[in-house]
């Protein structure tokens, strides 16, 4: 009978492969779109590891395991909006020069 932790890590482990699986499919057109998806995601994962760090029982670990999480979140969520920026400005035309 599998461990928690190895029941966990499977299902980490098969998330990771179908979501890396789903986006190496995902048209360059829809790019900016999946951006803005995967930054709410990550939204409420920033909300869901600031609970767990912040919890009154929390132990060194998790502290330290949710702020590596906050850090990777709000960096991924900060680079997203960055990226999806720059893309939307390539569909803006230019002005032409007088």
């Amino acid at each position: 009978m599998p461990t928690d932790l190895e029941l966990e890590l499977f299902v980490f482990m098969l998330a990771t492969f179908l979501g890396l699986e789903i986006i190496r499919k995902v048209s360059p057109l829809l790019h900016t779109p999946l951006m803005s998806l995967t930054n709410a995601i990550s939204a409420i994962s920033v909300v869901g590891a600031i609970l767990v760090t912040g919890a009154a029982g929390a132990t060194f670990l998790s502290k330290v395991l949710g702020f590596i999480a906050i850090t990777a979140v709000v960096t991924n969520i900060v680079s997203g909006f960055l990226i999806t920026d720059r893309m939307v400005k390539m569909f803006k035309r230019r002005e032409e020069k007088k």
